[in-house]
């Protein structure tokens, strides 16, 4: 069985743990389940869209010289 996520997604308020986050912790060591953790840099899509997952990992920040704030 495969179950992906993406951690960082979660609409529960808080320090609430999610079920992604939940399954992760509780099975981790076990003998025969597996995680594969993905970064920023395994992105191979729209280069787009890999310039808005580091946006949302780096901390907020104003918009850049010479961009007009939406």
């Amino acid at each position: 069985m495969v179950v992906t996520g993406d951690p960082s997604q979660s609409d529960l308020e808080g320090a609430a743990r999610n079920g992604l986050q939940d399954a992760a912790l509780r099975l981790r060591g076990y003998k025969d389940v597996g995680f594969v953790e993905f970064t920023a840099r395994d992105i191979v899509r729209h280069p787009l869209v890999e310039q808005i997952v580091k946006a949302y990992e780096s901390p907020l920040r104003g918009p850049r010289e010479g961009e007009k704030p939406a």
